[in-house]
């Protein structure tokens, strides 16, 4: 081993990193500064790819409260995900309010610039995705219940906000609450449940 004078490194110094690390002090700070910078890397790459994740564009919207939503970075149906949004029950589509209820959400989360975030949280029985969405920062569900274009879907939903709000729209008669005894969707689809 020779000895070779380093700025700030002793004949002895080295040796002791040598011996420690089995490289020369500048290899050592090169090996670590060189998996610094894979590790901070790697982990501004995961976060990156994980803040698309929940991240998608609004394809199709069926009704009130079921959306079709693809991917961010996608090009293709293959991953698109058919959603049942949690928390309300809008009404059908051959229902009174039903397209408005559609347009609604239509105007909340279509269009170009429009992100949406969704927590999927499950399935429903009829096998959808079920959560809860977000169209450029406005939480879907209370959107419509606070226009009275759903209700509250209190069987499946627990949710204190959304329940304000859908009574709020009741007690100003807003939506379907111009009517005055409207027929709920759960209620609409029993009584239509033989119909193509």
């Amino acid at each position: 081993m020779g000895i070779s004078y380093k700025l700030g490194a002793t004949p002895r110094c080295e040796a002791m990193m040598q011996s420690r690390w089995g490289v020369a002090p500048t290899k050592a700070l090169s090996i670590a500064m060189f998996r610094y910078f894979v590790t901070t890397f790697c982990l501004f790459f995961s976060l990156a790819c994980r803040s698309d994740e929940n991240r998608y564009k609004v394809t199709y919207v069926y009704d009130g409260d079921t959306v079709k939503l693809r991917p961010i970075h996608a090009n293709n149906a293959k991953n698109d995900v058919k959603l049942r949004i949690k928390d309300i029950d809008a009404p059908e589509r051959n229902q009174d309010f039903g397209l408005k209820s559609r347009r609604a959400l239509i105007e909340l989360c279509v269009g170009k610039n429009i992100v949406a975030n969704a927590q999927i949280t499950g399935l429903d029985k009829y096998h959808r995705a079920l959560g809860k969405l977000q169209c450029n920062n406005t939480d879907a569900s209370l959107y419509l219940a606070e226009r009275g274009l759903a209700w509250h879907y209190t069987q499946y939903s627990h949710d204190v906000v959304i329940d304000k709000a859908a009574k709020n729209a009741r007690k100003q008669t807003l939506g379907l609450w111009v009517n005055n005894n409207p027929t709920p969707p759960w209620v609409w689809r029993r009584l239509h449940s033989n119909q193509p």
